[in-house]
């Protein structure tokens, strides 16, 4: 069993390249079945965020599997093989768990230490199980992962040292339409996550019950003070934008969803949580859309839909006073909001794109921040050695078993020599002869099986149990001993 990571992500690829390789729902499980189903591939997983589109694979052969995954991703996305190479990474063994590990940490997101990568990692998983592509080898590491990824969110606080996605996208949303491009005092929206990111179809409720704990101690003044706010959508990002800008002092929030009454059950949640607001859900009808478009001063975006939620006609459908601004903060991938949309007199559009720049230019930066990142670094470090270590002990249980195989292919051997020999040996001796052989097996065997195991588990280990293989000329794949096969030769990293 070997581990492999292929991928594209905000560090390595245009945010209009990830878009387009973006998958959702039945397309995802359907791509991969086929993964899976492929040469050398026996495991798959697969990670989609707005940030990134991940696979992880339990594979044979390094070469053939990289292979099969890339025709894949290209064959289901029509992005060319070019230019899906051009920008994918790849991992191998140790630095593809270490990867997996920072990516659940948030060490690699687009906001450092956003928490919402736990929930996204814990859906991949239950995705593979309902494909059918998970097995031991991702199912481990991926339960792995998010143990770490909340070991370093609980030992480093790095989800409480800055901004979310979320918080960063709505500050960045509001110098927009203030129109300052300066500190708008919102450095607070970082606090936004508390009970908000939520799954499942009471989330709504749960949103706004955890957010009304804290509802009394914010500061003023609120930023968002006499806004009017329209959220698309009513997944885990919708709750949390929807709180947090009720929270900050919203002066009205409707929420649209496809399904209506999760819509429903957020915008009731939210106006029991922060009175005197306003919250209502209207349905996520073209006309009502464009009717809370006219409405609003901010419209937040972030479903699921793989088609543009709102045209460029819609937006402007309806007439606005002038001088009134408009901004959309888009944080869905593919996009919900039609780029066209930046045409509009007024309008401002606020995009993933927009965020990876505001990062770059270290809008995200603390000193908190870099401790807590620095601190996260050592837990993945701690965690990738442990792990490793535990499966080069597991990797070195087929040989022990053909060993043990092999001797005692070699003692009944023996016996029916023995039993040749001497076929007038009596039942009560050839069981004493029996049990003492195998007695002196067991015994010679122990100590060096024992110690190959505690070996094999350290810096270096393969190399014991490759002495061991060669030393008794054993075959840890023959049907008499177990069936695993072997990983790459060396187990190194064959290259991003």
């Amino acid at each position: 069993m070997s581990v492999l990571a292929v991928g594209l992500s905000h560090r390595s690829s245009p945010v209009a390249l990830l878009e387009r390789v973006a998958m959702e729902g039945q397309t995802r499980l359907k791509v991969m079945s086929e993964m899976a189903a492929a040469p050398s591939v026996n495991e798959v997983l697969m990670v989609s965020t707005c940030n990134r589109t991940e696979v992880y694979a339990d594979v044979d052969k390094f070469h053939p599997a990289v292979a099969a995954i890339t025709e894949l991703l290209s064959w289901h996305t029509g992005v060319p093989l070019s230019e899906l190479s051009q920008h994918a990474y790849v991992h191998y063994e140790e630095r593809a768990v270490q990867h997996l590990f920072s990516v659940t940490c948030g060490l690699d997101s687009m906001v450092v230490g956003e928490g919402q990568i736990l929930g996204q990692v814990r859906n991949a998983l239950k995705d593979a199980q309902q494909s059918g592509t998970l097995g031991r080898v991702l199912n481990d590491l991926g339960q792995r992962a998010l143990r770490v990824g909340k070991r370093a969110h609980t030992e480093t606080h790095l989800d409480h040292a800055g901004a979310d996605m979320v918080g960063l996208g709505l500050r960045v949303a509001l110098e927009r339409l203030r129109g300052t491009g300066a500190d708008t005092g919102t450095a607070d929206l970082a606090a936004a996550p508390a009970g908000c990111p939520v799954t499942g179809a009471g989330q709504g409720a749960a949103a706004g019950e955890a957010a009304a704990d804290v509802a009394a101690a914010l500061p003023e003044p609120q930023p968002f003070t006499g806004l009017r706010v329209l959220v698309l959508g009513a997944g885990s990002m919708s709750a949390l934008s929807a709180n947090t800008v009720a929270r900050q002092g919203a002066a009205a929030v409707t929420v649209a969803n496809r399904t209506y009454e999760r819509a429903e059950r957020l915008a009731e949640c939210l106006t029991e949580a922060y009175e005197p607001l306003r919250a209502r859900a209207v349905p996520a009808d073209p006309d009502t859309v464009a009717d809370a478009i006219a409405e609003a001063d901010l419209v937040i975006s972030c479903t699921g839909a793989q088609d543009l939620v709102v045209t460029r006609d819609q937006a402007g459908a309806r007439p606005r006073p002038a001088g009134r601004p408009l901004v959309f903060l888009d944080l869905a991938l593919p996009r919900d909001i039609d780029p066209a949309v930046r045409g509009l007199p007024g309008v401002h559009v606020v995009d993933i794109e927009d965020l990876r720049q505001a990062v770059a230019q270290g809008a995200d930066d603390s000193s908190a921040r870099a401790g807590a990142i620095t601190l996260a670094r050592g837990i993945v470090d701690e965690e990738v050695a442990e792990y490793q270590s535990v499966r080069r002990a597991e990797l070195v249980a087929p040989t022990v078993v053909a060993l043990r195989s092999k001797a005692r292919m070699v003692m009944e051997s023996e016996l029916a020599r023995l039993q040749g020999r001497l076929p007038d040996l009596d039942d009560r001796t050839r069981g004493e002869v029996t049990h003492a052989m195998r007695r002196v097996v067991d015994k010679l065997l122990h100590q060096p099986t024992v110690r190959v195991k505690e070996l094999a588990a350290g810096p270096n280990g393969d190399t014991y149990e490759a002495a061991l293989r060669e030393l008794f000329d054993l075959d840890p794949a023959r049907p008499d001993a177990v069936t695993r096969i072997d990983p790459a030769p060396g187990g190194a990293d064959q290259g991003e």
